[in-house]
């Protein structure tokens, strides 16, 4: 009777003990974007990104001002989010620097949609996030397949993804890149063929559409789908999302510029 008595005593303070141990998320979801195009996603982005942060217990700042990137600032985030940023999103290459230095002191990065078309002119920032932006194919239903079903950021994604979507490609593409889903361009509307073919270049039937990347002491998950409003409330593609931001938190061993090298944004990247 007296082991009967103990075990849900057991069974709570275990649990107390697993949430002790979970580690406490502070994340920055950065807004800003370069003159050229916009996409009107990202309030809806925000707002999935708020709803997600409240479910996980996760601190969250919003901003859209580039002043937030100062080394001091910026240590105390795990991670930095950017909803489909395009173009140039620093003031000054002060702030370039202390990006670059919050990642290569052990910052995470996840960037959604249009990133790729983020910066498209800072060599460093393209090799981190794996490619810059070459064209997307028109607004339209096609399939993205899991190529690493295996990596816990695919945890309930589905392995075969029909879906309404722009299809990204990229150039410049950094080749220690780890994909783990693949547009099937095969699948899309053949109207665009000759850009398809143009942009799809050596790749046969598949392009990268989903990734992620160690780069120099940080850690980096990039996802090219997301582009409508309405994506952001479709319960699968919120769940793609926090596997993202979960993969990258759970790498997170905090802020350590000591291990910051760089003096300059384009300093050459240490092998």
């Amino acid at each position: 009777m007296k082991y009967r008595i103990l075990i849900p005593f057991l069974v709570f303070f275990s649990a107390l003990n697993l949430q002790a141990q979970k580690k406490a998320v502070n994340m920055l979801v950065y807004t800003k974007n370069g003159k050229g195009f916009v996409h009107d996603n990202i309030p809806s982005a925000v707002e999935a990104l708020k709803g997600l942060a409240k479910q996980e217990k996760m601190t969250i700042t919003v901003s859209d001002d580039p002043a937030v990137f100062t080394e001091e600032n910026l240590k105390q985030y795990t991670l930095l989010v950017f909803p489909s940023t395009n173009n140039d999103v620093f003031d000054n290459d002060d702030q370039r620097l202390a990006f670059r230095r919050y990642m290569e002191a052990g910052g995470g990065f996840v960037g959604l949609h249009s990133v790729t078309g983020t910066e498209r002119n800072w060599k460093w920032f393209k090799m981190m996030i794996g490619c810059t932006f070459s064209w997307h194919a028109k607004f339209q239903k096609f399939t993205v397949r899991k190529t690493d079903p295996h990596h816990p950021s695919m945890k309930d994604v589905p392995l075969v993804w029909e879906r309404e979507d722009e299809l990204y490609f990229g150039k410049e593409l950094y080749p220690v890149t780890n994909v783990m889903m693949a547009h099937q361009f095969s699948t899309l509307d053949q109207s665009q063929k000759e850009m398809i073919a143009k942009n799809a270049g050596t790749y046969a039937e598949y392009f990268p559409a989903v990734w992620y990347n160690d780069f120099q002491g940080g850690h980096v998950w990039i996802s090219t789908l997301g582009h409508s409003k309405e994506t952001y409330s479709d319960p699968v593609y919120k769940n793609h999302l926090l596997q993202g931001i979960r993969y990258i938190a759970s790498l997170y061993k905090g802020i350590d510029y000591s291990n910051a090298y760089a003096t300059n944004r384009d300093q050459e990247i240490k092998k």
